[in-house]
C-alpha cells in the first residue's frame, strides 16, 4: 500500500506522523472542519482506495472515569467520515475502536454507521479482536470493522494462540533492552527513558518480585485508600517477562496507573518499552513531551494488528479485481 494522506489535529501526534511518514500528505486539522474535497487530487481511478479511521475511544472506554460524560460531538465523530465515503467511494474501509462502541443501545453512532455502509453497498464484518492473536504481547481487545465495496470480506486467520504460534511475551519485545534507572534516559536512545520515582514509590517497587502486586507490600507502605478498598490491584504492580502485558493506556509509563512496573528493574516501563509492547519498530520516532509521547503510544492501534488487517484487505482487493478483470 502507498500511504496517500492522513488527518489529525493533535500537534505532537501530527509531528510524529510527519517524521515517520514524510511521503504522506498531512492535514493537521479537526476533521469536522476539513473540506470534503480535500483528497480529490490524490485519487487514482486505476488503483484501489482504502480508508482507515479511528475516532477517539474515550467516550466508549470502560476506563472512562465514573460519572464523566462524553460531549455529543465526541460520540458521533465517526459519522463525520460519511461525506468522505460518499464522495470518494473507497474500495475498502478499516475502523478500529474499543469494544464499548458497539454496546451502546438504541440509535447509537455504531448502528447508524453500519446502516449507512449497508445502504452505500458495502459488505461488512466486525469482531472484537484479541490483539494477542496477531502477535501483540498485550491483553488488548479492540473492535475492528472491515468493509468492502467488492463482495463479502472476512478476517485474517489468527497467527498466535492455542494450536498456533505461542502468544508473544513481554520478554520477546523488551527483554534485550539495556537496563536504566528510574528517571534516566539511555544515551543511545532518548526514548528509552523511564519516569522518575519518589523515594516512597521507589521503596514500594523494590519490595515487589517479578509479577508482584501492591498487596505484597509491607503494611507501612500502604496508602489509606488501599486499606479501604481491595480494587485496582494492578496499580503499582510489575509485569512478568514470560507473560503478555496488561492493556497499555495513555498513562502506561506511570506505576500508579496500572501494572506498568518493569518485570525486574526498579522503575516503570520506558517510553521505548511501551512502544515496543505496542509492536512499533525499534527505530520508530516519537515527537513531543514525555507525557504526550506516552499518550500517543497508549492511543495507538498495535502495529501488528494494523499490519494483519492491511495485508488482508490488500489480498482481498487483489482477488476481487482479478475476478472483475479476468
Amino acid at each position: 500500500m502507498r500511504i496517500a494522506a492522513a488527518v489529525d489535529f493533535d500537534a505532537a501526534a501530527s509531528a510524529t506522523y510527519r517524521a515517520n511518514f514524510p511521503e504522506a500528505e498531512f492535514h493537521e486539522v479537526d476533521v469536522r472542519k476539513l473540506s470534503v474535497d480535500a483528497f480529490d487530487h490524490l485519487v487514482d481511478d486505476d488503483s484501489p482506495l482504502v480508508f482507515s479511521a479511528c475516532a477517539p475511544c474515550q467516550p466508549y472506554s470502560s476506563m472512562r472515569p465514573t460519572g464523566s460524560r462524553a460531549r455529543p460531538q465526541e460520540r458521533s465523530l465517526l459519522l463525520t467520515l460519511i461525506p468522505f465515503l460518499d464522495r470518494l467511494r473507497p474500495d475498502a474501509l478499516i475502523v478500529e475502536n474499543v469494544p464499548g462502541l458497539q454496546r451502546i443501545p438504541g440509535g447509537s453512532t455504531w448502528n447508524r454507521f453500519l446502516r449507512y455502509l449497508s445502504r452505500a453497498g458495502y459488505s461488512t464484518r466486525w469482531e472484537v479482536v484479541d490483539c494477542r492473536n496477531y502477535g501483540v504481547p498485550q491483553r488488548r481487545k479492540r473492535l475492528v470493522l472491515l468493509a468492502s465495496r467488492h463482495g463479502s470480506i472476512d478476517f485474517p486467520v489468527p497467527t498466535h494462540g492455542p494450536d498456533r504460534e505461542p502468544y508473544s511475551t513481554v520478554r520477546d519485545w523488551i527483554g534485550a533492552l539495556p537496563a536504566i534507572q528510574a528517571g534516566e534516559a539511555h544515551a543511545d536512545d532518548p526514548l528509552h527513558r523511564s519516569g522518575a520515582l519518589g523515594d516512597l514509590n521507589l521503596r514500594r517497587i523494590m519490595t515487589l518480585p517479578e509479577g508482584g502486586s501492591r498487596s505484597e507490600w509491607p503494611e507501612e507502605l500502604w496508602l489509606d485508600c488501599h486499606r479501604k478498598s481491595k480494587g485496582h490491584q494492578d496499580t503499582y504492580g510489575r509485569m512478568r517477562f514470560d507473560d503478555t502485558a496488561p492493556v497499555l493506556t495513555t498513562k502506561c509509563t506511570d506505576i500508579t496507573n496500572g501494572r506498568y512496573g518493569h518485570p525486574t528493574q526498579h522503575r516503570a516501563i520506558s517510553v521505548r518499552e511501551a512502544a515496543l509492547l505496542q509492536t512499533f519498530p525499534l527505530d520508530f520516532n516519537f515527537l513531543g513531551s514525555f507525557k504526550s509521547v506516552t499518550r500517543q503510544i497508549g492511543n495507538a492501534v498495535p502495529v501488528l494488528v494494523s499490519k494483519a488487517m492491511g495485508e488482508h484487505i490488500s489480498e482481498h482487493l487483489k482477488t476481487v479485481r482479478t475476478g472483475e478483470h479476468g
